[in-house]
């Protein structure tokens, strides 16, 4: 497996490109903007699909040229599918844009899976940042979208947050996960389970 990583956008979201080294396919996780740079690290990597770990606007505002130029499928957690097609709802009508997606082509639940040739990620519903945040586990790594950061957690200020809901997903599904697990999150620096379940403050 390799991973790739672009931190894109004003609000520097990091993409990353997820790829099996044998079979050369590959996700794109987050492709938030700067799509000519995510395409230009793609290169001759096939894109199997698109994966939002949720629905706000700065993890989803290069979906449309992605899969324009890759013709490959977007996934997205149920609960937030209706987020890719209004600007309302992905808050980027609050920024003074407008922007919008190309609908889900498959709609994800928890405990589902998604190949990536040798590849198996493992959907994690983990509702409280939005109600269908996702993180995405396989082989000791989970990208984690807004729901864990580094010694931090997702807002739950915005429409369909819950701090409840957040602190449940956080230590019921992720601090399961084995301490050596490397957190890969959707903004700021990697860290690892064990770090967060010893230094988190939110979940102490």
């Amino acid at each position: 497996m390799k991973i790739e990583q672009l931190v894109v956008g004003d609000l520097g979201v990091n993409c990353y490109i997820v790829s099996c080294e044998r079979t050369k396919e590959a996700a794109v996780i987050d492709p938030g903007a700067n799509a000519k740079a995510i395409l230009d690290k793609i290169g001759d990597l096939k894109v199997i699909a698109i994966i939002n770990t949720h629905g706000h606007a700065d993890h989803i505002g290069a979906n449309k040229k992605i899969k324009d130029a890759t013709h490959t499928d977007i996934l997205i957690h149920r609960d937030d599918a209706q987020m890719l097609l209004e600007s309302r709802l992905n808050l980027s009508v609050f920024l003074g844009e407008s922007i919008e997606s190309y609908p889900a082509d498959r709609i994800l639940n928890s405990g589902d899976t998604v190949n990536i040739g040798d590849i198996i990620l493992k959907v994690i519903h983990t509702p409280g940042h939005t109600k269908g945040g996702i993180c995405l586990y396989t082989d000791g790594i989970l990208f984690s979208g807004d729901t864990l950061f580094a010694e931090s957690i997702g807002r739950t200020d915005f429409p369909g947050g819950s701090m409840q809901g957040l602190i449940h997903s956080v230590t019921e599904k992720l601090l399961i996960l084995p301490d050596d697990t490397r957190v890969l999150p959707g903004h700021g620096p990697s860290t690892t389970i064990g770090w967060e379940r010893m230094h988190n403050q939110f979940l102490s």
